[in-house]
């Protein structure tokens, strides 16, 4: 297939209509899922979109990092992978990169950046990027590794957490909570809780009692490797302990184990292990 160059960076293939028509037929398999492009070259952006959407997925494009993050946080629809260059304005994608995991985010991260020196690459591997793909790229292995990405977050998440979760209702304290329905009441007051506030919640009451470490938090719940250094187990602890705690100062339920792990206790006077 032939090809010609864009802006030095992106070797994109000449669409022909039958080309055309094997991406309409693809269309189908793929177009749930949502692809975020955090890049300031509007021209590159437009590129890589245009080839992403001939394969059938939902691409949006912002210019920023600050945009990348509110886009995420605040979008209806889920974000099945970023694709997050590195030199961007108001904020790095290092930066990015760090402040999604750091809330909790497990999407895939593929770096596309300039920057080639191993340094630059080590550095976005630290913050949690996937796969770090250096320009000029060619376009196959881009869609490629894309592809590649989104097999691999879907077949994870499809696995199941436990064994066998078979949890319905549960009370602990003042709390009520139907995890079939998403239904939770704290003193007779509904609650709301996120998607991955639920997930962790629902590990703990599986695990009532146990010291479970951080490491095996973040592979059960978040999906993520262990070995990963984020604060997000910390900062959602925090969140059940403003829903749950009566003085989440002093928490009696969703401890913090220092140098160990977590333990969830529903009913503190009944419990024997170290606090």
């Amino acid at each position: 297939m032939q090809a010609f160059p864009l802006n030095g960076l992106l070797r994109l293939p000449v669409v022909s209509l039958a080309s055309l028509r094997v991406s309409i037929a693809r269309m189908s398999q793929a177009s749930a899922k949502h692809i975020l492009i955090v890049e300031d070259e509007r021209h590159l952006a437009m590129g890589i979109k245009f080839n992403l959407e001939g394969e059938g997925y939902r691409v949006t494009t912002v210019g920023s990092g600050p945009a990348a993050l509110e886009l995420v946080e605040e979008s209806d629809t889920e974000i099945d992978l970023i694709i997050l260059d590195i030199m961007l304005p108001g904020m790095s994608g290092y930066s990015v990169c760090e402040a999604l995991r750091e809330r909790g985010s497990d999407v895939p991260i593929l770096i596309l950046s300039a920057r080639t020196l191993s340094e630059d690459r080590t550095r976005g591997f630290d913050v949690g990027a996937n796969q770090y793909l250096s320009k000029p790229f060619d376009l196959d292995e881009l869609l490629s590794r894309v592809k590649n990405l989104l097999t691999h977050h879907t077949r994870r998440h499809q696995l199941p957490r436990s064994t066998s979760s078979k949890l319905t209702t549960y009370e602990f304290a003042s709390a009520k909570i139907n995890f079939p329905e998403f239904e939770l009441t704290v003193g007779g007051k509904p609650v709301q809780l996120t998607k991955r506030e639920w997930e962790l919640l629902e590990y703990f009451v599986e695990n009532e009692g146990r010291l479970i470490p951080r490491q095996e938090l973040l592979e059960k719940v978040w999906r993520m490797p262990g070995h990963i250094q984020t604060r997000a187990p910390d900062q959602f602890i925090l969140r059940l302990r403003k829903a749950f705690e009566s003085d989440p100062a002093n928490p009696t339920h969703f401890l913090t184990i220092r140098d160990m792990g977590y333990r969830f206790v529903a009913r503190p006077s009944e419990s024997a292990g170290p606090m």
